[in-house]
């Protein structure tokens, strides 16, 4: 059988052709990974073949995508197909299409080839490694057929990666047990939703309390001692022999945006679980007590107030808000006392700093820059800070016709500028970013000059310092925008908070488990707000973000990762938590 160790141990010549077949058609990839021998892991070995394709020229990197079928297309019907193609393509019952399917792949094909140059490629074990549905590929091809083509020429490449990694588990016997398992519990609460259409679990709803006891009932099995607080947070407890010894804090939140996505929060609530269900079986205990917390509610969707869970655990929680109502008006404390909770006992939720080692959050990042990377984990530097603030700008309604453009005074010509002036400053500064994600004109019309215009600023960055001059500078700019223009401005703050960073003894535990694994130490700032924001108030705190497909895309029905990545952030943290000092 091939393994890490006989790959390390034969010749190059024997390297490239135990790895033949893994990438279609293109043994130049494994003669270039063989110099980085010896490989750690099997991490570090894809890594490798990654970086082969990365670093090669962009016309051999056409080649391989050319070297790729097409699916369900007029080689895998003549039976032309690799083994391994044949083997992925039939697994997915592409060899079974309807004539209505293969009438539809044939027209996808056909308009991807046009518009691309180089075949649909698409990695049909999903994932999981289990295989996509027909429905599942078809709907695939039709929304990436529709991409950039440079967006698309790295989502192929980043395919073929994916079925490169799929083949080398198969080669080397690998099988992402733990990350199955993480990926199968989550299928099974996202089935459990306030609608039919998405997911969506919102705080306190009959789904809200049917997925806080799915989770209850996974740690048990898992051998922990359960409890659901006040708040409604799922706690589990995997006891020290030392009853005397410290807690570390590891979870996330398990409520969901409306129409959002399986992975978002729940995975860092899972994932912790299954490495304890390991513990536990092999009759091993950390030398501290291990909390794993599903936080009852962070999204705010229900009461529009975030981090109600872990508020309650750092102490924060504010009493005023049990007024707070929902669009129902249900009040927040009638909702909690409707699922059988006291509200009056929320306080006692607080834990004690003293007793804490720290919080340790699993995340999956939200974003595509571990994607674009090409890596499966990152270490949170830092959690951004946040100023929020709305802009009203007054100029002067007017004819469009009669009004000359020199003598306007546009709200929304001003507006479009103050767009830009975001854009320019927030660009290329680190972990800045800033966006205006309302932009409205009151009582528009096609045929008037825009008098009014409403819009919002949302600036961001893991370095208070950095997110603060850049808030100067854009108020600034925004009141040079006005005086030019002859636009009367008022603005609103609505929110400011503080980054969070991470503590770097966790960071660097973290990043030392990451290079056990045969994986690179890269360090990101998260720009989403997270329950680690919360924790820091009472303790130290670090994150570990695991990568998302699909560009990266979260809080949508369209947010994905793999067994593979989940596999490995188990194995980096359970590493972690074991070395833990």
């Amino acid at each position: 059988m091939t393994t890490i160790q006989s790959l390390n141990d034969c010749d190059a010549a024997g390297f490239v052709d135990a790895l033949r077949g893994i990438y279609e058609h293109s043994p130049w990839i494994a003669e270039r990974a063989a110099a980085r021998r010896p490989f750690a892991s099997l991490a570090a070995l894809k890594l490798a073949l990654q970086d082969a394709v990365d670093g090669a020229a962009p016309a051999e990197r056409l080649v391989l995508l050319r070297a790729h079928p097409e699916l369900a297309g007029k080689a895998a019907i003549a039976g032309r197909l690799t083994a391994e193609s044949t083997g992925e393509q039939a697994g997915s019952g592409l060899d079974r299409c309807s004539p209505d399917e293969y009438a539809r792949l044939h027209d996808l094909n056909a308009r991807y080839n046009e518009r691309f140059g180089f075949p649909f490629i698409l990695a049909v074990r999903g994932p999981t490694g289990r295989g996509l549905t027909r429905q599942a590929i078809i709907d695939t091809f039709a929304r990436r057929v529709t991409n950039q083509p440079a967006d698309e020429l790295a989502e192929a490449l980043r395919q073929v990666h994916r079925i490169a990694e799929i083949r080398l588990n198969a080669l080397l016997g690998a099988e992402p047990a733990l990350g199955a398992l993480v990926m199968d519990w989550a299928e099974q609460l996202g089935a459990v939703s306030d609608d039919e259409s998405g997911l969506t679990c919102a705080y306190m709803t009959p789904a809200h309390r049917r997925t806080a006891a799915l989770i209850a009932g996974w740690m048990e099995d898992s051998g922990m001692t359960v409890h659901v607080d006040a708040v409604g947070n799922v706690v589990g407890r995997h006891a020290a022999a030392d009853a005397g010894a410290r807690t570390l804090v590891t979870g996330s939140h398990y409520d969901t945006v409306r129409n959002g996505g399986k992975y978002d929060g729940r995975l860092g609530v899972l994932l912790p679980i299954a490495l304890v269900r390991q513990l536990h079986a092999r009759g091993e205990r950390l030398p501290y007590h291990l909390e794993v917390i599903a936080f009852s509610e962070e999204e705010g969707v229900r009461f529009r107030s975030t981090f109600l869970g872990s508020s309650a655990v750092a102490g924060s929680f504010d009493p005023a808000l049990l007024d707070a109502v929902d669009a129902d008006g249900t009040s927040l404390r009638a909702a909690l006392e409707a699922a059988g909770h006291d509200p009056a006992a929320i306080r006692a939720i607080a834990r004690d700093p003293a007793s804490l080692l720290g919080f340790v959050e699993v995340h999956i990042e939200q974003g595509p820059v571990l994607l674009e990377r090409g890596l499966p984990l990152g270490v949170v530097s830092a959690i951004a800070g946040s100023s929020r603030y709305v802009v009203e700008l007054s100029g002067v309604a007017g004819h469009a016709g009669t009004t000359p453009m020199a003598m306007r005074r546009d709200a929304a010509a001003a507006a479009a500028e103050i767009v830009l002036l975001v854009e320019r400053r927030c660009s290329g500064n680190g972990s800045l970013v800033g966006t205006v994600g309302q932009l409205e004109v009151p009582g528009g019309s096609v045929n008037v000059i825009p008098g009014r215009c409403r819009l919002s600023l949302d600036i961001r960055a893991g370095d208070d310092a950095l997110r603060l001059a850049a808030v100067d500078d854009i108020l600034d700019g925004i009141s040079a925008i006005c005086a030019r223009r002859g636009i009367d401005e008022r603005l609103w703050k609505l929110l400011e908070i503080d980054a969070v960073p991470c503590a770097p003894r966790l960071m660097d535990g973290l990043g030392a488990a990451m290079a056990r694994a045969g994986l690179p130490r890269f360090d990101l700032a998260s720009g989403a707000g997270h329950d680690a924001m919360r924790m820091a108030s009472i303790t130290d705190v670090a994150m570990l973000f695991v990568r998302c497909g699909n560009g990266g895309i979260s809080h949508n029905p369209l947010e994905t990762m793999t067994a593979d990545d989940a596999d490995i952030a188990g194995r980096v943290l359970l590493d972690f938590l074991k070395t833990l000092g």
